[in-house]
């Protein structure tokens, strides 16, 4: 049988740095094993504003077809006000789409998000070519950001934030609903969606979690570099790799001050903890300032937690991991917020602490993985994280140091149904079920 072609359209993609590079990526690497054929519609790596990975390259099957589009230029739109790579790009991705499309038969358009604007092309797509347009949402598109949090003074939303917010909503109410089906990393992304645009709640879902891929874990071991910590040094290296978002600063607070806890309930361990924090601040600015150490240093603890506050490469954050006798996981007080960080932290091994919102699919999935790792989860409601729950965070970090554990298991036991073949499998039998696909294909 011939594949079935799918035209997936992700504004970052390697080298780009950023979280949403992986969807794409992951998922285009195993398309092809399930009869679906795909073309990577991205950008031209000079539009990204951050660094470049290129480790991120490694990764990228050599036969997969990636065309990539030509955005503004950062340096003339940001004085208009307009750094967003989704309005810069969306000209280009239109071109490119449309060129794809005229020139040969697609069974499907695929738009993941963030960002946001190139959903715009699902609708032209699938009014002027006659192809299903599947809706993809890394994020909420319509969240706290320019509600209660934002980049004013001690992250308050300002002005642009919340106009954004008003955009997001109208986009939102405009494109859902003309979407022949979405997928999300979560269930709770798509229900809030359904419960402001109820016309939503008919269209053909899948949840479909980011995931991992456990080739990536060779790609670290062989070009992988931790440059935080000497490992097997007699210290206990506990780390938490990625962005610290605003509405996550409760959860610091909390970890920091059970770190104080176990200064206090047991000296001796409290001597050989390290606590590092790696990439809080999602920049990869070398001047990106710190989101951590100033919380630790009210709380008397600074003096035993590292910050490397702008990102790493991916394959040097997996090598940190790697290395790590003990990982943090910490979450939000958003509910529904997940994680693409939980993925690569369960493809290393290492004992888990995580601290979530107990409505997050972050607890979910950590509790199908079983005893390998040892993980400790620590969840909390709408009331907040209070002491009881510090207490047991104490409490994680002593058995971590007391019993550390070696790497055990394989990547794909570990990742289970969120192994990336596993979830393109999933997509590519989601695309096939659609009515507009078996209407196509009749």
């Amino acid at each position: 049988m011939a594949s079935r072609r799918v035209l997936i359209v992700s504004p970052h993609f390697p080298p780009d740095t950023s979280a949403a590079t992986h969807r794409a990526r992951l998922l285009a690497a195993h398309l092809p094993a399930c009869g679906w054929e795909p073309t990577v519609l991205t950008v031209d790596p000079r539009g990204y504003e951050t660094r470049l990975d290129e480790g991120l390259l490694s990764l990228v099957p050599r036969g997969l077809s990636v065309v990539r589009s030509r955005s503004w230029s950062s340096a003339r739109t940001r004085p208009f006000g307009i750094g967003d790579l989704g309005l810069r790009s969306l000209t280009g991705l239109k071109r490119g789409a449309s060129a794809l499309l005229a020139s040969g038969p697609f069974d499907a358009v695929y738009v993941t998000t963030y960002p946001i604007y190139p959903a715009l092309l699902g609708p032209y797509l699938k009014r002027r070519f006659g192809v299903p347009f599947v809706l993809d949402l890394q994020d909420p598109w319509v969240g706290s950001w320019g509600k209660s949090v934002g980049p004013g003074a001690r992250d308050r939303p300002d002005l642009k934030s919340r106009c954004s917010r008003a955009a997001a909503w109208a986009l939102e109410s405009w494109i859902a609903p003309r979407a022949d089906a979405i997928t999300a990393v979560s269930r709770g992304t798509f229900d809030e969606i359904a419960a402001r645009h109820p016309d939503v709640g008919r269209t053909p879902f899948l949840e479909l979690p980011i995931g991992a891929d456990e080739a990536d874990l060779s790609a670290a071991a062989a070009n992988g570099v931790n440059r935080c910590f000497r490992p097997a040094d007699g210290v206990i290296h506990i780390c938490s790799v990625g962005t610290i978002l605003p509405r996550g600063a409760a959860v610091v607070e909390a970890t920091l001050r059970a770190l104080g806890s176990v200064r206090a309930r047991r000296p001796d361990v409290f001597g050989r903890l390290r606590l590092h924090f790696v990439g809080t601040s999602n920049q990869t600015d070398p001047s990106a300032p710190p989101r951590v150490r100033p919380i630790a240093e009210g709380l008397d603890v600074a003096a035993s937690i590292d910050e490397t506050p702008p990102r790493v490469d991916y394959l040097d954050a997996l090598a940190i991991q790697r290395d790590a006798d003990a990982l943090l996981l910490l979450g939000s007080d958003e509910p529904h917020y997940t994680a693409s960080k939980v993925y690569p932290a369960l493809m290393v091994a290492r004992p888990l602490i995580a601290v979530y919102h107990s409505a997050s699919p972050v607890i979910d999935t950590l509790r199908r993985v079983g005893p390998v790792p040892p993980i400790s989860i620590v969840s909390f409601d709408e009331r907040g994280i209070t002491e009881a729950h510090e207490d047991r965070i104490a409490a994680a970090i002593i058995a971590a140091a007391d019993r550390p554990t070696s790497s055990n298991g394989h990547p794909s036991d570990r990742l289970g149904a969120d192994a990336a073949p596993r979830l393109a499998a999933r997509l590519a039998a989601f695309l096939e079920s659609l009515p507009t696909f078996a209407r196509l294909n009749r």
